[in-house]
């Protein structure tokens, strides 16, 4: 049986349910959000996320989130902390405790466990009249109308207002902080987003072979030279500058020009004014001039001094394309 319209009107009706429902949440933005974002912002300790069931999962999340975003964060478990893991909380911390409710259980039994000392609580929920949102000191409120479960039990629209609620956090912390690219790939050092933040075109140009020659180099001397560096190119130098580059393209294109190639150099078949990056920045830099201009490889220099190829293969190697 074909059922794939009633999937797809499904599925349809998810997303709008829950997108109407995350829309609404800008409406629910209020003076205590801003609190509990400088609350968080002048603390001198962490901030420790806690939840119970699916909210503990988005808690989770949006510890890593903080984390990754220059604000110091730990998760701990609603139902591990009332058995020991209470401890995690230190003078200092700030407690976010999320739950859609605010009244189950283990949330009622952790709350005056964390109102003993001084810690400030911000309670994340969607019902701002209970017992969790009494009891703390910040609201950041994310009520839903309704899951996008049609028995309107599992949670859906909830959980994921939670999570956008705590990216909001997150992300007002970082630029308040002036957390910079530079800073994220600090947290962020390895993959292809680290490379991206960090990988010069000097790191690749350094792990390359070298091809040159001079202006006046013989035809087949330029051919050894490229064969040997396996690079597809090399650059024509004099004194040590770039005045030109040949590359196979150039090679075969001789060969279908010259019948004779003997007596013809290096200046015979270049190509003048070669696309050069500087060795100091970064390599996603060297990929999106190479998108732009159509070419599979660029000369490194420094200032005007010639340093080497990175080529397309490299960016793709690296995980950087």
């Amino acid at each position: 049986m074909n059922n794939s319209k009633a999937i797809l009107a499904t599925a349809k009706k998810t997303i709008e349910t829950e997108s109407a429902s995350i829309y609404n949440l800008s409406t629910l933005l209020n003076e205590e959000f801003s609190d509990a974002v400088n609350c968080i912002l002048e603390s001198k300790g962490r901030v420790i996320i806690s939840g119970i069931g699916k909210s503990a999962i988005i808690a989770s999340k949006i510890t890593a989130t903080l984390n990754s975003t220059g604000t110091p964060a730990i998760f701990m478990h609603a139902g591990d902390a009332i058995h020991g893991d209470l401890g995690t909380i230190q003078e200092d911390d700030v407690v976010v405790c999320i739950s859609k409710s605010g009244s189950t259980p283990e949330i009622k039994m952790l709350i005056p466990l964390v109102k003993r000392g001084t810690n400030k609580l911000i309670a994340m929920t969607g019902n701002t009249e209970s017992y969790l949102a009494k009891e703390a000191d910040f609201i950041i409120n994310t009520y839903v109308e309704k899951e996008a479960c049609p028995n309107n039990l599992a949670p859906t629209t909830s959980t994921t207002a939670q999570l956008v609620m705590g990216d909001a956090l997150a992300i007002c912390l970082l630029q308040l902080k002036g957390f910079s690219s530079k800073d994220f790939a600090k947290y962020h050092p390895g993959g292809s987003l680290g490379k991206r933040l960090y990988l010069r075109v000097s790191d690749i140009v350094g792990t390359n072979q070298k091809p040159q020659v001079h202006i006046d180099a013989e035809v087949k001397k330029v051919i050894v030279e490229i064969s040997e560096k396996m690079l597809g190119v090399t650059a024509v130098t004099q004194n040590e500058e770039i005045v030109g580059i040949v590359t196979d393209g150039d090679i075969r294109r001789m060969l279908n020009k010259y019948d004779n190639i003997s007596g013809l150099t290096a200046k015979d078949i270049m190509s003048k004014n070669p696309k050069t990056i500087s060795v100091d920045v970064l390599a996603i830099e060297a990929l999106e001039l190479m998108q732009e201009k159509g070419i599979s490889q660029l000369l490194g220099v420094d200032g005007k001094k010639y340093m080497g190829v990175v080529h397309l293969h490299n960016l793709i190697n690296e995980g950087i394309l």
